[in-house]
């Protein structure tokens, strides 16, 4: 465990992602191992299969992020052409390793079937990149820099991420507590925003909830250190405490004047 902020971004690539053919299912996995991991995973984009806009997505985010994280176009067919953009924003060429070759010659040896050009693209990475090891079907994805490129087929991607996230040194956990709330959103709204300017080492979520009758609203505080958790929350249920005060006090007066709330 390090004190350091780590931080994160995901590339998800492919055109089935952007015409709704695929529905992801690969953010919100990266999300929860890294919000375990202590690392941020801060920004989420999506391109189409398009060289240009990959390069130009991954240079914008490899530079700002600790770790970036790829999904999708790492097949056999003529648009998966992660592999080639990966190599063009490292100015490196992209090149069959041999290994990955062997990897893969060997399992279509093995179940009976041509090694052929199609597949063999499979083993196509930048030069001097490091294998994510792949045990669903063999094809591994890779590391070059901070950018881990992996399958977008989930079951693939959810194997790989399970090999990467045991190599990276842990980020320092962010820490949270939940607060529920009797009161909606708009009861709430410019309080909380005063707590949160005065606490700005946290983060303060409102989840707002229905439940046919009245609004109600859970408020999570999140920190790096329990003690700015802590006093964060006894201010959020300092207003709550104020507000339910104010509403019993003007439900009150409604009474003695003979109006109804």
């Amino acid at each position: 465990m390090t004190s350091t902020i780590k931080t994160a971004a995901m590339l998800a690539i492919g055109d089935e992602l952007l015409s709704g053919r695929t529905k992801d299912k690969n953010i919100g996995h990266l999300a929860d191992l890294l919000t375990v991991a202590g690392i941020d995973l801060k920004e989420v984009r999506i391109v189409s299969d398009e060289e240009d806009a990959i390069v130009e997505a991954l240079n914008a985010l490899r530079s700002k992020y600790t770790y970036v994280f790829t999904s999708g176009g790492i097949g056999p067919t003529h648009d998966d052409i992660t592999a080639d953009a990966v190599s063009k924003a490292f100015a490196v060429p992209c090149l069959h390793d041999p290994d990955a070759m062997k990897l893969l010659g060997d399992m279509y040896a093995g179940r009976g079937l041509e090694f052929t050009e199609a597949r063999q693209r499979m083993a196509r990475m930048p030069e001097g990149s490091r294998h994510i090891p792949n045990p669903v079907s063999t094809a591994p994805g890779f590391i070059i820099g901070n950018v881990h490129v992996m399958a977008g087929v989930p079951q693939v991607f959810q194997a790989m991420m399970a090999h990467v996230i045991e190599t990276l040194p842990a980020g320092q956990r962010v820490l949270s507590r939940s607060i529920a709330c009797p009161f909606g959103e708009g009861d709430i709204g410019t309080a909380l925003g005063a707590i949160q300017k005065a606490h700005p080492e946290t983060s303060i979520g409102s989840y707002p909830h229905f439940d046919g009758r009245r609004f109600s609203t859970e408020l999570i505080v999140r920190a790096r250190d329990q003690s700015i958790v802590d006093a964060a929350a006894a201010d959020v249920e300092a207003m709550i405490d104020a507000i339910r005060n104010e509403k019993d006090a003007a439900a009150t007066r409604d009474l003695g004047t003979g109006e109804v709330a």
